[in-house]
Parts: structure tokens; C-alpha cells; sequence
């Protein structure tokens, strides 16, 4: 348990350098909460934690709804992509293509894709040694939902202005 709770402090305190692109991310998505747009959360496997905390946490976020395939976006409209690897590069294609301003948050270390706001997690093994020499513990979604308060924080605050 010591193990884990070191190892999960390190990715939070590593994450929280990132405040430029957490910054970013927010200004994007604000535009649709300031304006009459919405936006779509479009999250991907575990990511799907944030969509949740969003709608039906304490605190929901002003705006947001649940992304679906079929749903319709004007350009009022922003998009949050979390995904936990390339899943959401095909809508982030169709967005690019489509002039629709979006946000991505991947989960492993990877090159950034085309956005307005880009945030990569940086989780490219396990966080925890096995005995084996492996690695356990890919903790995507606890990344996520701390990228994701801070973002609405920063949300909450332009809004409130």
C-alpha cells in the first residue's frame, strides 16, 4: 500500500507541472460554457470516469454533456477527448476537419494529435514493481479525474467573472 500511495503522489505531483495545458484545456472548453454552446465529453474506456464525475458528481460542470456518436455539434460547440490511448484520434480527425475547436487527454505517453489543448498523462508502464520485474497499476482514470478538477476549477473561476 506504501508502494502504491508513493508511486500515485508522483504521477498527481507530475501532473500538476502541466498547468499550461490544464490552462488551456479549460479556456477551450469555457468558450462553450460562456457562450451557447455545450460540451461533449467523449471519453474512452476508463476514461469514462470523468464523464461521470462531470454529470453526477458533486459538483457537475456547467455545460457538459455525454458524447455520443450521433450527436451534433455546432462550432458554439467544444470537445473534451480523454482517451486512454488512440481511441479518440478518428474524432479528433473528424474535428480537425470539421473546424470544431476540442481539447484531448490521453492517458499514455505519446505524441500530441492536432488540438486546440492537448494534455498527455505520460503513463507508459505500470506504476507499481511485481516480483516478476514487471509492472502493475496503470492508474489512467485517477490521472484523468485529477486533470479534470483542475481544469473545472480553472472553468469555475472564468465563469464566475
Amino acid at each position: 500500500m506504501k508502494m502504491l500511495a508513493t508511486q500515485t503522489a508522483g504521477l498527481l505531483q507530475r501532473l500538476s507541472k502541466q498547468e499550461e495545458a490544464v490552462e488551456d484545456t479549460a479556456r477551450v472548453l469555457a468558450q462553450a460554457a460562456v457562450g451557447e454552446g455545450t460540451i461533449f465529453l467523449a471519453a474512452f474506456g476508463e476514461m469514462k470516469a470523468v464523464v461521470e464525475t462531470a454529470l453526477n458528481g458533486a459538483e457537475p460542470l456547467k455545460s457538459s454533456i455525454d458524447w455520443k456518436p450521433d450527436s451534433i455539434l455546432t462550432s458554439a460547440d467544444r470537445v473534451w477527448i480523454l482517451a486512454p490511448n488512440d481511441e479518440g484520434d478518428e474524432l479528433a480527425g473528424r474535428l480537425n476537419d470539421a473546424g470544431i475547436p476540442f481539447a484531448m487527454l490521453t492517458g499514455a505517453a505519446r505524441d500530441p494529435v492536432e488540438a486546440d489543448a492537448f494534455i498527455s498523462l505520460g503513463i507508459s508502464k505500470g506504476l507499481v514493481p511485481t516480483d516478476d520485474g514487471g509492472r502493475t497499476v496503470v492508474p489512467y482514470a485517477i490521472g484523468a479525474l485529477f486533470i479534470y478538477h483542475a481544469v473545472k476549477m480553472i472553468i469555475d473561476e472564468m465563469l464566475a467573472e
